[in-house]
């Protein structure tokens, strides 16, 4: 396949600085690349601002070869629109993609994902009027018609719905008023519920196997779309791979694969009253 420019001077440094024994093209061992051969749908986790964690899902893309790519970032209808073409220019692809609206790192680090198979896109991203529905009205009400078939009429369970919110709150810096928790978890559990649907539409409608480009916490399979997938089609083999940075990452996993850190502001900082 041809590859396009990839731009972005942070980009390019970050490729050209050493990161460890591991060059693009052997990036992921082999039984992990056997483990996710043998599934059904394979749910490729990043931290969003890592840009191997990107060349890793890349690889994963180019040795699976799906039906089907599901999408996190992209809305179902930007997603419609992606074509071959827009793949070899850049800026078309952000206008096409609406990327600069959508407040993802910059598109330069999805490239390679882009470009690793010729399979059909899948947006899967939650509108931020939806969103805002799940905050005032909960999940199952966002969702819709398939609420019940997801199961986010039933609350989660007390302990699980107390370590969400614990996580939430530790994810806003231990900024966030507690009434807002639960409607965050609520959001959350939204997304991921979509993401689970797309999956299913993609599986039905491509015959799989299905990629899937996330963040971690969707990706985990104690939590994320594996718990829906699950409900809906128990027998689908699903695969989860975690990316964590120095060792560090939160959630159960098929297997892991660490990158270093990439540095970065301390999002917290603007809370420091000291």
């Amino acid at each position: 396949m041809r590859g396009i420019p990839i731009p972005g001077l942070a980009l390019l440094l970050f490729l050209a600085a050493p990161v460890g024994p591991a060059l693009p093209g052997e990036l992921i061992p082999s039984d992990v690349l056997d483990g996710m051969r043998g599934a059904d749908v394979v749910i490729l986790g990043e931290v969003h601002d890592n840009p191997r964690h990107h060349l890793v899902q890349a690889e994963a893309i180019a040795a699976l070869e799906p039906s089907a790519v599901v999408w996190e970032m992209l809305t179902e209808v930007s997603a419609a629109r992606l074509s071959r073409a827009a793949l070899d220019d850049p800026e078309e692809l952000a206008r096409i993609l609406q990327w600069a609206e959508l407040g993802w790192p910059p598109l330069a680090m999805y490239l390679p994902v882009f470009q690793a198979a010729e399979a059909p896109v899948y947006g899967a991203l939650v509108p931020r009027t939806a969103a805002r529905a799940a905050m005032e009205t909960g999940a199952a009400a966002a969702l819709g018609a398939d609420a019940a078939r997801f199961g986010l009429g039933i609350p989660l369970p007390a302990d699980e719905q107390k370590a969400r919110e614990a996580d939430q709150q530790a994810a806003h810096c231990n900024a966030m008023p507690p009434e807002m928790l639960p409607k965050l978890v609520a959001v959350q559990r939204l997304r991921d519920a979509v993401l689970a649907r797309a999956v299913l539409r993609a599986h039905e409608e491509t015959g799989g196997p299905i990629a899937v480009i996330t963040g971690n916490g969707h990706a985990r399979s104690d939590r994320g779309i594996p718990v829906f997938l699950f409900r809906v089609e128990p027998g689908l083999r699903v695969f989860t791979l975690g990316q964590s940075e120095e060792g560090a990452i939160d959630g159960s996993f098929d297997a892991v694969i660490d990158s270093p850190a990439v540095p970065r502001e301390d999002p917290c900082a603007a809370f420091d009253k000291s």
